[in-house]
């Protein structure tokens, strides 16, 4: 049984920490920075024997090469040479062995071009999606297309109901803000908005996310809705039915929207 910890890192990243308590070793995912993971392992007990990395940006990446002095943990990632120190490089279906079980990775460009996500498909699934979907929007396009990113989440959208999205940002606030926007009459991103407050004023993660909650009010996973497609075209945004067309509307609204 896999225990999973939220380590918080800069202003808003969340490094997750996966360990198995009858053997005292971990993984992390996307380190940007190593001291928050080494006194977390310490006060812990743990010893770091891999890490999972999602894409390049120094935030994700930047604690790479503290941790791999002190710890020399096996570190799966995408395939992009200029992430330095990685141990085995991965793609579309390959597997990452983590404290005895798969993680099955996809790769969902978009927010760049090397961005993977990791799957587990276990009786309590799990997804670790990087700056790719987020709790209740998804990220920015840096690299990648309108397109690519539709994808991407199309096929993030696809896996079970249950899957719990560990996200690599608290940004969940202001992208239910931007939601509302987007769909005011949503009942259930009213609720969700209610509830997110309420977890942030208790200072607590309001991550990881069920896959359902975020088909229910994520706009960027509600591009094939009627619902979404209507709201846009009464506010003038967009009047196609086209999902990549209607992606394509919203993502540069929210580029643009100011709180």
């Amino acid at each position: 049984m896999l225990t999973l910890l939220p380590i918080k890192a800069f202003s808003d990243n969340y490094i997750w920490l996966l360990y198995d308590a009858s053997t005292r070793q971990a993984f992390v995912v996307d380190p940007g920075d190593a001291q928050p993971v080494i006194d977390t392992l310490t006060k812990l007990s743990l010893n770091l024997v891999g890490i999972l990395v999602t894409h390049h940006h120094f935030d994700h990446v930047g604690g790479l090469e503290v941790l791999i002095e002190q710890y020399s943990p096996h570190i799966y990632g995408p395939h992009n040479p200029s992430i330095s120190g990685i141990s085995e490089r991965l793609g579309e279906g390959d597997i990452a062995a983590v404290l005895g079980h798969e993680f099955r990775v996809m790769e969902v460009p978009g927010h760049t071009m090397d961005h993977i996500a990791y799957f587990y498909a276990g009786e309590q699934p799990l997804l670790f999606c990087g700056d790719t979907l987020f709790a209740g929007g998804c990220g920015r396009l840096f690299e990648g297309t309108p397109a690519m990113m539709h994808g991407s989440l199309n096929s993030l959208a696809a896996l079970p109901a249950n899957t719990l999205v560990y996200c690599a940002h608290e940004y969940t606030l202001a992208n239910l803000a931007f939601a509302l926007a987007v769909e005011p009459d949503n009942e259930a991103l009213q609720q969700r908005v209610s509830a997110a407050q309420k977890t942030r004023h208790r200072g607590e993660p309001t991550i990881p996310s069920p896959m359902s909650l975020e088909l229910a009010t994520n706009p960027f996973l509600r591009c094939c809705e009627d619902a979404l497609q209507q709201s846009l075209s009464r506010q003038g945004k967009e009047s196609s039915t086209d999902s990549e067309r209607v992606f394509t509307a919203v993502r540069a609204w929210k580029d643009e929207f100011i709180i």
